[in-house]
This record gives structure tokens, sequence and C-alpha cells, in this order.
């Protein structure tokens, strides 16, 4: 019996991926959700994030366990997209923060580039059903579920 339950979930998740090397379908809104830190510390975000055909935009909150906002930040700039691979060019960044278990304080940071300065943060993307994970280079992750497209 739980054989059959455990293939039926591959197969199920399997049947939800795209086809390798097929773009993931990240247009749209989404809200955030979690923050999963390399570490293994989680914390609640609350904000959005859209994707354009080529445009990226995020504000986001991470709130602690009390429900205070400790970090925020805005953020915005171009992308490319080749299946799971999603690379962001960084704009504009709007960020400041409170130290929290396994992130550095944060001073008040405020920048704007041209695209040819922007650095690229080549991360990765999985959308599955309505939850889109981020997948940094630094190994943390971000969990949004879809608000609109």
């Amino acid at each position: 019996m739980f054989g059959r339950v455990v293939l039926t979930m591959i197969l199920l998740s399997v049947k939800a991926a795209p086809a390798f090397g097929q773009d993931q379908d990240v247009q749209g809104a989404w809200n955030a959700e979690t923050y999963f830190l390399k570490d293994g510390a989680e914390h609640r975000v609350e904000g959005r994030i859209f994707f354009t055909d080529s445009d990226w935009q995020v504000v986001f909150f991470v709130v602690d366990g009390m429900g205070e906002i400790k970090r925020g930040s805005a953020e915005g700039g171009t992308y490319t997209l080749d299946g799971e691979g999603l690379t962001f060019w960084h704009l504009h960044n709007f960020s400041t923060g409170e130290a929290m278990e396994g992130l550095e304080e944060a001073p008040l940071r405020m920048v704007y580039r041209d695209l040819e300065d922007a650095p690229q943060e080549p991360s990765s993307v999985y959308v599955a059903g309505d939850e889109l994970t981020l997948a940094f280079p630094s190994g943390n992750r971000l969990l949004f579920r879809r608000s609109s497209r």
C-alpha cells in the first residue's frame, strides 16, 4: 500500500512538472509566503512579485513570530528565463532590515542602475500548480502562491 501511495505521488509530481527545458509559467502576480534559509530557518513573508514577459518587480516584508515587520525590500529589473533557469538583472533596490535568525542586519540601501551596470543573479524557478519557488545562489528560497495572471 505504501509503495502505491509513493508511486502515485511521484507520477502526479511528474505530470504537474513542465517538460525538461520548457520555460516555467511565471508571468503574473504571486503572493509571497515563506522564506526558507539555507541554514534551516524559515520566516513568514508578506508581499508580491510580478512578472511581465521581460520585467519583474517585488515588494516584500519579512515578519517575525509576533507579526512584526523586521525587514523589507523593493527590487526590480529585467529577467531571462530558460527552462528552470531564471536570471534576474537588478536595476533598482530599496531594502533595510534588522537581524533575524539566519539573516544579518541590512542597513538602508537605495540603488538604481542602468542595464549595462546591473548585477545578474542566476537563480532557479519551479512552478507547480499555483506555487512558485525561487531558489537563489545563496541557497535560500522564497515560496510564492499565484494571485493573478
